[in-house]
């Protein structure tokens, strides 16, 4: 993943979000990324998912509901 910056950033981001602290996973964003852990996998799996959804154009009008009248 070191060649999709942004990417790794989502999943940084996500990563960071989820397990704040040692009490959610026993290492930081970068031991995990090293050794490929659990966390880290969920967190990347999360940014791809992610990705594909900003991405897909045909979601964007869902998030913005009509207003009556307007």
């Amino acid at each position: 993943m070191e060649h999709d910056l942004q990417l790794r950033a989502a999943a940084r981001a996500i990563y960071d979000a989820c397990y704040p602290s040692e009490e959610w996973a026993p290492l930081g964003f970068n031991e995990a990324e090293r050794y490929a852990t659990v966390q880290y996998r969920q967190a990347v799996g999360a940014a791809q998912q992610a990705r594909l959804v900003l991405l897909d154009k045909a979601v964007q009008p869902g998030l913005f509901p009509e207003q009556a009248g307007a």
